[in-house]
């Protein structure tokens, strides 16, 4: 007889906020005053990923100015280093687009929640049974909501976070599709880091967050 899968729960503030903002930077150093907008808007958790220079480095200091407000995930990660640094340098979460069960298992051994990426019903079922704290739908733009309510029928407990090409619109379908949260990048940032209006950035925060917290979805 087996006992039940291990698994680390998502932080309960991403859970409450039901949005996980995707930043993707030039260099680390650019995150800070795009944080403080989204903080202002009413964001609640960031994955920073490792494509962005010196986002090891860098994480320690957002946790210290920004950890009361967000929950800062770590993202991109692809390998058993890159997930070892995460969680030493204080990732609230961890968020890798492949599929691994050794990545699964090395991040639930650390206590740390993490998130792997998949499509097929193969891929998400062997994450989620490993025990991911989700599984991201990944890249969710090339399925669609009613995906997910597919993927209902086989596995009734599986816990989903749609990324990928994940607009505003497509945020309300696959939170009323049952996903937990939804993964937003560029539809929500923008040109954020390429110097565009923090404002409008602002504005189009708000927008998600709204969505996002809605009750009725």
């Amino acid at each position: 007889m087996t006992g039940e899968t291990r698994r680390v729960a998502l932080p309960q503030r991403t859970v409450d906020s039901r949005l996980i903002v995707v930043a993707r930077a030039r260099r680390a150093e650019d995150y800070d005053s795009v944080l403080d907008v989204l903080i202002a808007a009413g964001v609640r958790s960031v994955e920073l990923t490792l494509t962005t220079p010196g986002t090891f480095e860098h994480l320690p200091g957002l946790i210290t100015r920004f950890g009361d407000a967000l929950d800062l995930g770590v993202g991109t990660v692809t390998n058993a280093d890159d997930l070892a640094r995460a969680v030493d340098a204080g990732a609230g979460y961890l968020v890798t687009p492949i599929t691994s069960t050794a990545l699964v298992a090395q991040a639930t051994s650390a206590g740390v929640p993490i998130v792997p990426g998949g499509l097929t019903t193969t891929e998400l079922f062997a994450s989620w049974s490993a025990g991911a704290a989700a599984v991201k739908v990944f890249p969710a733009g090339q399925v669609g909501p009613s995906y997910l309510k597919d993927l209902r029928g086989p596995f009734p407990d599986l816990v989903a976070v749609p990324s990928g090409g994940v607009d505003l619109a497509g945020a309300e379908a696959w939170l009323r599709a049952g996903a937990v949260a939804v993964s937003v990048g560029g539809p929500l940032l923008g040109d954020a880091f390429a110097g565009g209006d923090l404002g409008a950035l602002r504005e189009r925060a708000a927008a998600f967050v709204d969505v996002c917290t809605r009750r009725s979805l």
